[in-house]
């Protein structure tokens, strides 16, 4: 049985534009070049360069006279009311909408495309040096150790699954590899092994022991006591139970300091730094100088290209008679995504201004004096300032830096939760923080402070905080527990 009813729902929908602004207010500065990258490469009406000046008065003449002949022909049409002449009255629908697309380009002031740039600064590309990755290092040694052509490819085979920081895979098994290349395991422990012994020291290790003993006995003199400290008692030291090494070993305390001495030269993660193959550079997205008393934001945007419509695939679309229909139709689309793309760049740099703005309105006292002046702030009072809601906010503060005199910070670390104080004065948890991480600086190796002492240490300087919120807070600033960072 067929029913009517009425119901009454709330929706937000989001248009494409406001989804394309969304989606390029989350970009930080790098991504945002690559995005604009592949809109060239995607869209061929856009490109890059300062808007170009076309023959406006022979579009705007011919404009106004097709305007007034599909009037007209309209009119006719609404008069017949034949059904004959739906078709037509289509055409010419059709017609208007590309009437009225051609009048909004050349409108100048329905929206803004040209985006101010530093013309003073030079446009370069970096030079990258060439660095072998740590496979590529591991494999020119590999060649020159005395091997047959099996231990040659297994070797192969095991480098090439050692992970970046210098260890072999964990879900790489040995005998696995026995199966694979038809061998016996010792052939393979001893590959291996040669592996192991190559720069940097102790790569290809299957856990941290394996690491530190294999660096250890490839040293000239190795120190028996730390040879033994890790063959014998790692757990205990990696745990810093030192008694129970003193009395295992029936070695004086200074033996055992010595020996620790030794092993905490080593490197327990040796393909780190020297093969990075990628680095990952901060490029800010604000610079905020000081003139005058005041302070002055930037976007750091000079590698970001004018865009504009190209003026050739313009005169395809005002040109009725030389261009066909369906071509006239794929080139309005794209003029149209191009349109809200150059406008979503520009609505992002003022979004993104303003929020900086607001941020340095809020956060004064950081910017003129220092970082230990840091106020409680949250997203919603940079909201209320700029209008807008909390999410554009969060999506601007989302992986986005700015440079001044103190260094770059992350927008995040502006936005900060608030503790009460016994006076009653409001302050940022930043500074919770940094006083616990100078209290434990401070402390004595030998008997480092529990996160309950350190909670009565910052009640009597008048923070209420409890030790669950040290432990927090000390564990954010990843800062072991106290038996961890006790010495001998």
């Amino acid at each position: 049985m067929i029913s009517l009813s009425q119901n009454l729902r709330l929706e937000q929908r989001l248009t494409p534009q406001q989804i394309l602004l969304s989606t390029l207010l989350q970009l930080p500065l790098l991504s945002l070049e690559q995005k604009i990258k592949s809109e060239l490469e995607i869209n061929p009406v856009l490109e890059e360069g300062e808007d170009e000046e076309i023959n406006q008065e022979e579009i705007i003449e011919n404009t106004a006279e097709e305007d007034e002949e599909i009037a007209e022909d309209l009119e006719l049409i609404d008069n017949n009311n034949s059904k004959d002449d739906e078709y037509d009255r289509k055409e010419l629908e059709e017609a208007q909408k590309d009437n009225d697309l051609e009048n909004f380009l050349n409108d100048e002031d329905s929206y803004e495309i040209r985006i101010p740039r530093d013309k003073n600064k030079e446009e370069y590309d970096r030079p990258e040096k060439s660095v072998p990755s740590l496979q590529e290092h591991l494999l020119e040694q590999l060649y020159m150790l005395p091997l047959n052509d099996k231990e040659y490819t297994i070797g192969e085979y095991l480098i090439w699954n050692i992970r970046d920081d210098g260890y072999l895979d964990q879900s790489l098994s040995l005998d696995n590899v026995t199966e694979i290349f038809e061998t016996d395991m010792d052939t393979v422990e001893k590959t291996l092994k040669n592996i192991q012994t190559l720069n940097p020291t102790g790569v290809g290790s299957r856990n941290l022991k394996e690491c530190l003993i294999v660096q250890m006995e490839e040293q000239d003199n190795p120190n028996p006591i730390a040879l033994a400290i890790l063959n014998d008692h790692f757990e205990n030291f990696k745990n810093k139970r030192y008694e129970k090494i003193i009395d295992s070993s029936q070695i004086s305390k200074e033996q055992l300091q010595e020996g620790i001495g030794q092993i905490i030269k080593l490197n327990p993660k040796p393909g780190e730094g020297l093969f990075d193959t990628l680095s990952n550079y901060i490029v800010p997205d604000f610079m905020v100088e000081k003139v005058d008393d005041k302070f002055i934001v930037n976007l750091n945007d000079w590698n970001v290209p004018p865009l504009r419509i190209s003026s050739t695939y313009k005169k395809m679309l005002f040109d009725k008679k030389g261009t066909d229909k369906e071509t006239r139709k794929y080139i309005r689309k794209k003029v149209e995504s191009a349109r809200w793309f150059i406008s979503s760049i520009y609505q992002r740099k003022m979004t993104m201004l303003k929020v900086m703005e607001a941020i340095i309105h809020k956060q004064y006292d950081f910017f003129d004096k220092g970082p230990e002046y840091i106020n409680p702030l949250i997203m919603r009072e940079i909201a209320e300032i700029i209008e807008m809601d909390i999410s554009t906010v969060s999506r601007v503060a989302n992986g986005k830096y700015v440079q001044m005199d103190y260094g770059v910070y992350e927008l995040k670390y502006f936005f900060n939760e608030r503790i009460e104080t016994e006076d009653g004065e409001e302050i940022s948890t930043l500074k919770i923080k940094n006083r616990i991480k100078e209290i434990i600086e401070r402390e004595s190796s030998k008997k480092p402070f529990s996160d309950d002492k350190i909670s009565v240490l910052l009640k009597e300087e008048g923070f209420p905080i409890a030790r669950r919120t040290v432990a927090k807070y000390r564990e954010q600033l990843q800062i072991p527990v106290a038996r961890l960072r006790r010495g001998i």
